[in-house]
């Protein structure tokens, strides 16, 4: 499809801003309005805004699977197309790594366009957002959601007790950690060593707060353990499984080292390095992580709103975590380094803003 031009119409809703959101998007041929693609899905708990963004980029990464050379983007979200054409700052900084991975979709086409339309004329997205709002929630109705168009000013928080502290902690130590090996879905228990980390980091969490309102884990056995003694530290806090915290999913290079898929796989390491829309063989993308982590980061903020939570998890969920609340781009996934055992925070405010106050503590294991 040489020199193919297309027309993007995205829209996206939150049932509560924030609350159950979803997203969706038609491609169009812009010279016959015929339908290309359509993209929809759920998002579980969100923002109206970052639904909007999140229909934005399905509609874009259509849009470049179709190797479409000129897009025209049009919205009815005045918010994104005067921020995504720089006429409005993102004050916002929840918006911020949306607004990244959008740009980085726009610099594979030739030229990218934005047009602010009506809500009238953007029906075709809309119905598919509601839609995906309906498919999770089981609901066959129709449901109008919520809408908020303008830009927030970003303000101080009125109170440090409004926001959910979120304590991000990996497990401790294990036998492929040392050797630096590829560790996603393999269920390998903690070492000695992973133990005593465990400990320590359960520690440094009852010395950040004595007041923990739950603990939640990745399904891994590293994980759970790494989780239960902090837990019995924090008094005998019950361990709530959450399945979305899993690791990354490294496919044919699970247990090897970094070395080792250099050089069995040399094209896909330099394609994996480059974009985290590119799955290890076998594996999952980074992209696809950070759908199924901002998902239940959204869960733990709706069900514990002003609470302090300990997240227990690994490398690449923490790291997206951060790179997210940073508004840091993506070779930040690559550059950050995070320990066993080592313990992140930051605090997240009910309007979206967030500020992070430390990355992998590590002085609990000295």
């Amino acid at each position: 499809m040489t020199g193919l031009r297309v027309v993007v119409e995205a829209d996206g809703g939150s049932r509560g801003n924030p609350g159950p959101a979803g997203y969706g998007a038609v491609v169009r041929d812009a010279a016959t309005g015929e339908v290309l693609a359509e993209r929809y899905d759920s998002l579980g708990v969100a923002t109206n805004n970052v639904a909007e963004y999140s229909g934005l980029i399905a509609g874009l990464a259509a849009a470049a699977e179709l190797n479409a050379e000129r897009v025209a983007v049009k919205m009815d979200s005045k918010l994104v197309i005067e921020q995504m054409s720089g006429r409005w700052q993102i004050k916002n900084a929840g918006l911020r790594p949306l607004a990244a991975e959008a740009a980085a979709l726009v610099g594979k086409f030739v030229a990218v366009t934005y047009e602010w339309i009506p809500r009238e004329r953007n029906k075709a997205a809309d119905e598919l957002a509601n839609r995906a709002m309906d498919e999770a929630a089981g609901a066959p109705v129709r449901q109008a959601p919520v809408r908020a168009e303008s830009p927030k000013s970003w303000a101080p928080p009125a109170s440090l007790e409004e926001a959910t502290r979120i304590i991000l902690v990996r497990h401790g130590a294990t036998p492929l950690t040392a050797q630096g090996r590829y560790s996603g879905r393999g269920d390998v228990p903690l070492t000695d060593e992973g133990e005593a980390q465990a400990m320590a980091a359960a520690g440094r969490v009852a010395g950040i707060s004595r007041d923990i309102a739950a603990v939640l884990s990745s399904p891994l056995s590293r994980c759970m353990r790494t989780a239960e003694l902090i837990a019995a530290e924090a008094g005998g806090v019950p361990v709530t499984v959450m399945d979305d915290l899993i690791e990354c999913d490294f496919g044919q290079w699970e247990a090897k080292t970094f070395a080792e898929v250099q050089e069995r796989w040399p094209d896909e390491m330099a394609a994996w390095l480059a974009s985290t829309s590119v799955a290890p063989p076998g594996g999952e993308s980074f992209q696809a992580v950070a759908k199924r982590v901002r998902g239940a980061l959204a869960s733990v903020l709706s069900a514990y709103p002003g609470k302090v939570v300990v997240l227990v998890s690994h490398v690449s969920p923490i790291k997206l975590i951060l790179r997210d609340a940073l508004a840091a781009g993506d070779a930040f996934l690559h550059r950050l380094f995070l320990d066993a055992a080592g313990v992140s925070t930051m605090d997240v405010w009910p309007d979206g803003n967030i500020a992070v106050r430390s990355v992998n503590e590590t002085a609990h294991l000295r």
